[in-house]
């Protein structure tokens, strides 16, 4: 009885004490992602007030709250769209890759992690936070801006691409060989296309099949579907979050809508868990001397994505401030990168810290460059023609009247 007096007691801490924190992120315009790891180190073993009797409840709580996040990832795409979105945007998706990726697998190598921890790290680096993203934009009013079809369409592709990534990693987590590897990724590969084939043929069928007008039946069966579906992923070594995202894009309409809006509240909670458990699971005083090397890799990381922004925006035909803004706001770094760190740190327990520091860096650095960046270059970029602009003889003659002027194609593409 004790035990549950204290479970109850400290669940009720948490989840009260995550409302509170939740409400003041809100306030101060700021993610409540960094706050809710911060308050994980705080009640983590080292913090200031370790929690005992919740700790497997709450690993439970994380688990879900991975599920749900990437099921409700899931539900934001049709078929369809990534389709579209794989065809036209794969050069920006393997320019991102590379750019991004690169930063983390290095640093990995060089602090001595072997293949597998460089190819974790190399995941914690590459992928933007959708979520921190979405609300920066929409914050920012900038959902109608000409660059935010490249922002999602790089966002589509990173999420898409953790379909083939997330069973990789966990096969090489598992220990397993090249062959092991090789037919995780097949499996991977198959599952992937076998549901996008589903959805684009017959989406319409598995909606109507799963589809209620009573809002709890509605979430009893996705919701059931969703768990079951992870469970039968995760067994396969496919990663419970890729199936619980083929589940969500293979859901469609109305039902869609109607889970999202049933499903939001869960996941917001559920997720709030995951980060202040990813937070519980770090020792805060492994964090100081893994500073450096996060400020750094954060840093370079930082030019990289406004690169990736830059570099696909351009392909799109969007003027310079508009590329600007692209990469500034795909800085962010957050529930994807603690995801990758949550899977690798029972294997190499080294990178909990970093990634920890890491994405505390770039979720609170993210909303800035999102705002900053293209100001910034625009200032700049003047300031360069300026000095390039140094007339080599002043001439004596009037200046001409505006009406003698002839209009130049302006260089102010639609941003």
């Amino acid at each position: 009885m004790h035990d549950t007096t204290a479970l109850l007691v400290e669940l009720g801490s948490v989840i009260l004490g995550l409302g509170i924190i939740g409400r003041f992120a809100g306030r101060i315009g700021l993610s409540p992602i960094p706050l809710y790891l911060l308050a994980g180190l705080a009640f983590g073993e080292g913090g200031l007030l370790p929690l005992g009797a919740s700790e497997e409840f709450t690993a439970i709580g994380a688990e879900i709250g991975v599920i749900l996040l990437l099921l409700l990832l899931g539900l934001e795409y049709s078929a369809s769209e990534l389709v579209t979105s794989l065809k036209t945007q794969y050069p920006s998706g393997a320019v991102d890759l590379v750019l991004n990726a690169t930063p983390g697998a290095a640093a990995g190598l060089m602090l001595g992690w072997g293949p597998v921890g460089a190819v974790a790290l190399a995941g914690v680096t590459w992928i933007s936070s959708s979520g921190v993203i979405a609300k920066v934009m929409t914050d920012m009013g900038r959902l109608g801006n000409r660059e935010t079809p490249v922002i999602l369409g790089v966002l589509v592709i990173e999420d898409l691409a953790m379909a083939v990534y997330l069973p990789l990693l966990t096969a090489m987590l598992a220990g397993v060989g090249l062959a092991g590897g090789s037919i995780a990724l097949l499996i991977a590969l198959g599952t992937v296309g076998f549901v996008l084939y589903l959805a684009l043929r017959h989406g319409r069928l598995i909606s109507r099949a799963v589809s209620s007008d009573n809002p709890e039946m509605l979430l009893l069966v996705v919701l059931g579907l969703t768990v079951l579906v992870a469970g039968i992923a995760q067994q396969l070594q496919v990663s419970a979050a890729v199936g619980a995202f083929l589940v969500g894009i293979a859901l469609s309409g109305e039902v869609a809508e109607g889970a999202r809006k049933l499903l939001t509240p869960l996941r917001d909670l559920f997720a709030a868990v995951f980060f202040v458990f990813f937070g519980l699971s770090t020792d805060p005083a492994e964090i100081p001397p893994v500073l450096l090397p996060a400020a750094l890799l954060a840093v370079v990381t930082v030019f990289t994505k406004i690169g990736t922004g830059w570099y696909a925006s351009r392909r799109a035909g969007i003027g310079p401030r508009g590329r600007w803004r692209a990469g500034g706001t795909l800085v962010a770094r957050g529930e994807f990168s603690i995801v990758i760190a949550g899977l690798a740190v029972a294997t190499e327990p080294r990178i909990g810290p970093i990634a920890t520091a890491y994405v505390l860096i770039l979720v609170i650095v993210g909303p800035l460059t999102a705002r900053w960046t293209e100001p910034v270059a625009s200032k700049l970029q003047a300031a360069l023609a300026g000095r390039r602009k140094k007339p080599d003889v002043v001439s004596d003659q009037p200046m001409p009247s505006h009406d003698d002027l002839t209009p130049e194609h302006a260089g102010r593409d639609s941003d």
